[in-house]
């Protein structure tokens, strides 16, 4: 959480600095964008590294909480899925009948109670998802 609270800031700087850069059109700003995105892909490369040697003790620890919450985690995993593959369809549902839905209202605007209906049941499937997240929170 640290790393994050200090990384954070250096990445919206790195981010003001290369739009202000694509703005300018030359290729002195081309070089310092690809100077920045090196640094940020080698400090990102830096950070993996950190991250992944972190020696035997984390191993150990991981392993022996992994081992005690074994359905817990899978629970917890499932129930994530289950969310995210609900939102990302309800998303992509609701995105083409809220398309089509305004369009028919542009047309007949007496359609408006039927078109909300539809809009309605596609955003019904991410509600489903969390039904199911909480089903198998509870199980865990």
């Amino acid at each position: 959480m640290i790393a994050w609270l200090i990384a954070l800031p250096v990445l919206v700087a790195a981010f003001a600095g290369t739009r202000r850069l694509l703005r300018r059109r030359d290729k002195a700003a081309l070089r310092w964008v690809l100077a920045a995105d090196a640094a940020l892909f080698s400090g990102a490369l830096a950070l993996l590294l950190v991250a992944l040697s972190g020696g035997a003790a984390q191993a150990h620890t991981a392993t022996a909480a992994a081992q005690s919450s074994g359905s817990g985690s899978a629970a917890l995993i499932g129930a994530a899925i289950a969310v995210a593959g609900a939102s990302i369809g309800a998303a992509i549902a609701v995105a083409y009948t809220g398309a089509a839905a305004i369009a028919a209202l542009s047309e007949r605007p007496e359609l408006f109670g039927r078109a909300m209906v539809i809009v309605g049941l596609a955003e019904g499937i991410a509600i489903y998802g969390l039904v199911v997240a909480i089903i198998l929170i509870g199980k865990s």
